[in-house]
């Protein structure tokens, strides 16, 4: 399946606008990952746990609006905005 941030997809036309589809993540907060966060936002590093997950919830957002677009009967997802 085709995933785009575009409006269109090069070399390929679009037949039918089916709806919005969605992809929701939610991750919990861990003590011990926010307070090493913390420690070094403090000393000006960079937080590999918090930008790893982060990645994974990306990842996870994107899959199931895969799956939501497929059950629709879509080949392609276009105009996707990731916040």
């Amino acid at each position: 399946m085709i995933i785009t941030t575009t409006n269109s997809v090069e070399d390929r036309q679009i037949d039918n606008y089916v709806g919005i589809v969605f992809g929701e993540v939610i991750s919990g907060v861990n003590f011990i990952k926010d307070f090493g966060a913390m420690i070094r936002n403090f000393v000006g590093g960079r937080s590999a746990g918090y930008e790893e997950e982060l990645m994974k919830a990306r990842e996870n957002a994107l899959n199931e609006m895969k799956e939501r677009a497929l059950q629709m009967g879509c080949d392609a997802i276009v105009g996707v905005k990731v916040d």
